[in-house]
């Protein structure tokens, strides 16, 4: 294999697929980056058993091949190179011969038989999206999801295809994260929900943005993202051929979160977000772990927001609104409030409630809404 590559591109590459590579691992090759030339471009392909990811970069390939190296330890050399020119040529030891201008790197490779290839499955499903919608849709969730693996099936976000929308959501338990979208769901597409790994998530949640749809196929076990990429990112990172990342799902049936939604509130109130937000951050900081709350007091045209521990004192926020039933109190877990705040765009939200016992529920003026489970006072 030789072929000569920008090296500003090489790095690009190499950042795209890194993110997945375990730092720990007992699996020596899954530290290694699969690199394929051919023709005017190389593949690059990392995976962790779980997650893969592939990209192509635009490259003057002299002869095809493989090899796979180690990818943290050849992203910081590409990055260091002294030129833009970089010469890659590898030998039948399995070793790569890097040079740039006067520097010249002799690195120890893994032969490709070892490399687990990416999953090449039967899709049942399949969809285009807006990638930056989708985007969007994952940054107004994901807060939501659950770090405990004890209940794995909560551990992600929940995709669904039906009706004409796609519905994406995120709980924990005490809390619910969802949002709608419509969707062109013809017949030959039908309708289907997976659970996405919150890894995935996060990464998927990375390489959004670069171009405009996304292609989604998935079955019941694996689903895989397609993402195109705009012609200016495509020049400006020598992408070629857009970015594949394919996944395990999560197993099992994820449960009914209709139920969680209040099918009645007895009020609602209009809030400035970014206002709502910096109030409730700044009597956050006097909650501790051990009194983590905040209060709601909502009076005639006035919403206070206090909290109170012993370790650290008190504090007091006050919000003109537009309010003029019966004083009410009610305590939330303070990032309860804060995520799904940050996550949002809009300049208003909706807070709506039904008593100091019930849920309370921040809506938009669109298909979003968070469901926050009350504290007891």
């Amino acid at each position: 294999m030789k072929f000569k590559i920008n090296r500003d591109h090489f790095s690009n590459g190499l950042q795209q697929v890194l993110n997945i590579v375990s730092t720990r691992t007992t699996i020596p090759i899954l530290s290694n980056v699969l690199i394929k030339a051919e023709k005017d471009v190389i593949f690059l392909t990392t995976t962790n058993l779980d997650l893969g990811i592939q990209c192509g970069i635009r490259a003057e390939v002299e002869e095809s091949g493989t090899l796979t190296l180690p990818v943290r330890r050849l992203a910081r050399i590409i990055r260091e190179l002294p030129k833009l020119d970089v010469w890659v040529e590898t030998d039948a030891e399995h070793q790569a011969h890097i040079q740039s201008g006067g520097s010249r790197f002799r690195i120890m490779g893994m032969s490709t038989e070892e490399f687990p290839p990416l999953s090449d499955f039967k899709d049942q499903h399949n969809f285009k999206l807006s990638q930056d919608k989708l985007r969007r849709m994952l940054h107004s969730v994901a807060y939501a999801q659950s770090s405990d693996e004890r209940r794995h099936m909560l551990n992600g976000v929940f995709f669904d295809f039906d009706d004409g929308k796609w519905t994406l959501a995120a709980t924990d338990g005490r809390r619910l994260a969802l949002i709608k979208e419509g969707i062109d769901n013809s017949k030959e597409n039908g309708s289907g929900n997976l659970i996405l790994p919150a890894k995935t998530v996060l990464e998927l949640e990375r390489l959004l943005g670069k171009g405009d749809k996304v292609d989604v196929v998935f079955n019941e076990r694996q689903v895989a993202f397609t993402l195109n990429v705009a012609d200016d990112q495509d020049s400006k990172g020598g992408v070629k051929g857009g970015i594949y990342l394919v996944s395990k799902v999560v197993e099992g049936k994820y449960p009914d979160y209709q139920q969680v939604i209040p099918k009645q509130t007895e009020f609602r109130i209009k809030v400035e977000r970014e206002l709502l937000l910096e109030c409730v951050s700044r009597v956050a900081l006097v909650t501790s772990e051990k009194d983590n709350s905040i209060t709601f007091t909502i009076k005639k045209d006035s919403l206070e927001i206090s909290a109170l521990s012993t370790e650290y004192g008190e504090a007091h926020e006050s919000i003109a609104i537009q309010y003029d039933g019966d004083p009410v109190k009610l305590a939330f877990n303070p990032d309860f409030v804060i995520d799904p705040l940050k996550a949002l765009s809009h300049d208003e939200v909706i807070f709506e409630f039904k008593d100091d016992l019930s849920p309370g529920v921040f809506r938009t003026g669109g298909d979003f809404l968070c469901v926050i489970m009350p504290l007891r006072l």
